[in-house]
């Protein structure tokens, strides 16, 4: 149904419960909302469609919107499939619509539709569309997190259109506005979908943010999730520390991988020995049984990191190679790191895992490294005390 947000501008987007994988890989455990918007002005502009599996539902929110009126505009922020798989669809609906876009966009139209749209306005960056009272400007944001994206800022209303940006997981259950929600889980999910979709791409996020840092904003409507009335330093701030690859949090998150126990004792006695020094909000994940997109998002969340692993085939545990990869290719910077291994006769991930982190940019491995030979021993129940006291006098520097 549609939902009026501002002056002369509705939701007309849907929520979709039933997917399990977004981007087919990574889980959701509340779905996620496809945001869609239209104006209506003297001309009226819709910006964005949706999932292809939402189709029905859209065109019923636009039909309603548009009580009759021809659709002038269509708005292409973003050529991803969740949010561009209704172009076609819409143009055959109202053939007399203008798609606006940039090149980029334009391009990669033809490749996913094979057609070339004759009604079309290509715009550039500080390029301005009147709509009668309303005027949308433009502003690029590249690899925010595909090259073509743009945001688009109604001069009137001071609304930020922010494609992909300041988006989260999870669908809306009728109110639109974080404000309206106590939703604690929501940061932790909006850091989710950033550092898994858009972690790579820190810099291109700070060069957008510089460039809407000084505007006037009264409304921020990305493509995903919650808009933004109010708060928006709780929003820019989380947004500016994931871009800049530094921890929300000082503390400890404790990553094993444990094929029958032992590593996980070790894990859980380091924990412990956290806690007695007083140390509070230890995280502790198995990473064989977490999916690798939780482990990445508390990695962006938490200043220090544990990593228990036993040796396997003369290297390193496959989920513990494949979350090393998944921060290589998420550039994680500034972090540090703990490293216990473990080993019955060729014990060697230290060295292995050491070797990884240091293709991460601006991290510390602290000095002491563990070893455990099969299973934890009264020796190392004293290398753990000093692993932990060693975490906590860091953790004070920093």
């Amino acid at each position: 149904m549609k939902q009026l947000i501002n002056d002369e501008i509705f939701y007309v987007g849907v929520s979709d419960r039933r997917i399990k994988d977004f981007e087919n890989y990574i889980p959701l455990t509340n779905g996620v909302s496809y945001n869609s918007y239209l104006i209506l002005d003297e001309k009226t502009c819709l910006l964005d469609t949706v999932d292809a599996t939402k189709a029905s539902q859209f065109f019923k929110n636009v039909e309603e919107v548009l009580a009759g009126r021809n659709l002038d505009y269509l708005m292409i922020h973003h050529m991803e499939p969740d949010h561009c798989a209704l172009i076609a669809e819409v143009v055959l609906r109202y053939p007399d619509v203008t798609l606006v876009a940039n090149i980029q966009v334009f391009k990669m139209l033809y490749q996913f539709f094979g057609t070339e749209y004759k009604n079309k306005l290509v715009i550039k960056e500080n390029d301005t569309l009147v709509l009668g009272k309303h005027t949308l400007k433009f502003i690029s944001a590249p690899m925010v997190h595909w090259p073509e994206v743009m945001f688009s800022y109604d001069l009137t209303t001071k609304t930020l259109f922010s494609a992909d940006a300041f988006g989260s997981f999870g669908a809306l259950a009728g109110n639109l506005f974080y404000d309206q929600v106590v939703d604690t889980d929501y940061f932790n999910e909006a850091r989710r979908y950033y550092a898994n979709i858009v972690g790579k791409y820190g810099n291109s996020v700070c060069n957008a943010y510089r460039k809407i840092k000084d505007l006037e904003i009264k409304m921020i409507c990305p493509l995903h999730s919650y808009i933004w009335r109010q708060d928006f330093s709780l929003l820019l701030d989380k947004y500016l520390k994931w871009a800049t690859y530094q921890p929300e949090d000082k503390n400890v998150v404790i990553f094993y991988a444990s094929m029958y126990g032992n590593t996980e004792e070790v894990a859980n006695n380091l924990a412990v020995a956290l806690a007695n020094k007083g140390l509070n909000n230890i995280k502790e994940y198995d990473i064989s049984q977490t999916d690798e997109t939780y482990l990445i998002s508390e990695i962006f969340r938490t200043s220090h990191i544990v990593l228990l692993c036993p040796t396997y085939n003369l290297g390193i545990y496959p989920k513990m190679q494949q979350l090393l990869h998944a921060m290589q290719s998420l550039n994680v910077s500034n972090r540090t790191f703990a490293l216990i291994e473990n080993g019955t006769w060729g014990p060697i991930t230290n060295k292995l895992i050491s070797e990884e982190l240091q293709k991460l940019t601006n991290i510390t491995i602290l000095e002491k490294k563990i070893t455990i030979r099969s299973s934890m021993s009264k020796d190392n129940e004293k290398d753990i005390d000093e692993l932990a006291t060693m975490l906590i006098e860091d953790l004070q520097n920093k």
